[in-house]
């Protein structure tokens, strides 16, 4: 009997052991497969994006809604805007065309909605927040599936997506001071090299003085090419997606630089914006 008793209480000291290890492994694999998943559908969506895809029509299927807080510069700062375009009948979200052009939208717009490197003329910055359906996963809650229960149980997260301008070394902004020859400054915007020294110097383009300005700046055009086509592409996931529109703990970014031309398309009034991988434009 005392050897018995013995045996019992080492087995209950070892399911106690177990049953204090189980949720923690429960818990491991639960998040290993949130990130295996985040990680495949970050490289489908990246890929998309990064190439102007508009013919992935299945993202109607996982993206269900998408927002655009929006803020107007001209050039003080207004009250921010929330856009909002949502998925079904009457929604925006009709097509992976709309979808992928809204998830591509720049951080910085000029007043005609056209992507600009910054808002010193005034603009829009946009601030892009998707809510998605895990691509990935379990297949019996992908389409055709069209129970809602399961449908909104099944693995969702929020995605925001960030299309910002290339960071560069840019010059520093023209002061009224002496400059030796190959020296560089930031003036209305556009790069300047000085080809001669000289004390002081007036502003490039400046025609007050010919003799003190006159061939004394070029103007330096790879700074403009560089960030007119060069871009970079953050997708921040943020992860599970709770019933109250909160997140849980899990977060991860994925970055890209993207060379190439963007171009805008007006769709029903909005507008739409891709990448052209294949194509670069010339400053001005």
């Amino acid at each position: 009997m005392v050897e018995i008793a013995i045996c019992l209480a080492i087995i209950g000291i070892a399911l106690v052991a177990i049953i204090g290890v189980l949720p923690l492994g429960i818990n491991v694999q639960r998040d290993n497969r949130e990130e295996t998943l985040i990680d495949q559908d970050a490289s489908v969506l990246m890929e998309n994006i990064r190439n102007g895809a508009r013919g992935l029509d299945d993202l109607t299927n996982y993206v269900y809604a998408i927002t655009n807080f929006q803020t107007l510069y001209n050039p003080n700062p207004n009250p921010t805007v929330l856009i909002g375009y949502t998925n079904g009948p009457a929604g925006f979200l009709i097509n992976g065309e709309n979808i992928i052009g809204l998830l591509s939208t720049p951080e910085y717009t000029d007043l005609n909605f056209n992507p600009t490197n910054n808002l010193f003329s005034g603009g829009y910055s946009n601030y892009v927040v998707a809510y998605v359906r895990s691509l990935s996963g379990s297949a019996v809650e992908k389409p055709p599936q069209d129970n809602d229960i399961i449908r909104s149980d099944s693995f969702s997260y929020k995605l925001i997506c960030q299309n910002v301008p290339e960071a560069v070394n840019t010059p520093p902004n023209w002061q009224a001071q002496s400059y030796n020859a190959g020296a560089e400054v930031l003036f209305n915007g556009i790069s300047w090299r000085a080809i001669i020294g000289g004390t002081p110097l007036l502003p490039p383009q400046s025609g007050d003085d010919p003799t003190n300005n006159s061939g004394r700046w070029v103007q330096d055009s790879y700074i403009q090419q560089l960030t007119a086509n060069l871009r970079e592409l953050r997708l921040t996931f943020l992860w599970p997606l709770l019933p109250n529109g909160g997140t849980g703990q899990g977060r991860q970014t994925f970055r890209t630089a993207v060379a190439g031309q963007i171009i805008q398309i007006v769709t029903n009034g909005q507008s739409l914006y891709f990448f052209q991988p294949q194509s670069f434009t010339n400053a001005p």
